[in-house]
């Protein structure tokens, strides 16, 4: 079993970037693939992106894609999420998610089978 714990969120203005970080405790990170989530007010959470177990390939949604960046560490048991051109609608709480190795990126909620808290990040406009 793995805990996950989410950094890195906060407020910053349209346009601007941040850095989330998803620290892993227990089992080593390299055990399985990485997803990040999010959940904007009012509606449900959604995929936001994942990353391979040896980091070899990665998957975005639409709205993010040339945006965000997904990346891991393996030996710093840490993911990461860089988010660039921040825009009002990525405001959300954002949750770093582990996979066991399917053969394929995951993108359901169901297919996740450890999660973070989660961290808030709000952009203004």
């Amino acid at each position: 079993q793995v805990q996950l714990v989410e950094s890195g969120g906060g407020l910053v203005q349209a346009g601007g970037s941040l850095r989330l970080s998803c620290q892993a405790y227990g089992r080593t990170l390299s055990s399985y693939d990485m997803g990040w989530f999010r959940r904007a007010p009012g509606k449900e959470r959604e995929f936001v992106g994942a990353i391979t177990w040896n980091g070899a390939s990665t998957r975005y949604t639409d709205s993010v894609e040339g945006r965000f960046t997904i990346s891991r560490d393996n030996a710093k048991n840490t993911l990461y999420l860089q988010m660039n051109i921040l825009q009002p609608e990525d405001t959300a709480v954002y949750y770093c998610a582990a996979s066991w190795n399917l053969g394929r990126i995951a993108v359901g909620e169901y297919e996740y089978s450890y999660w973070g808290q989660g961290t808030q990040v709000t952009v203004s406009s």
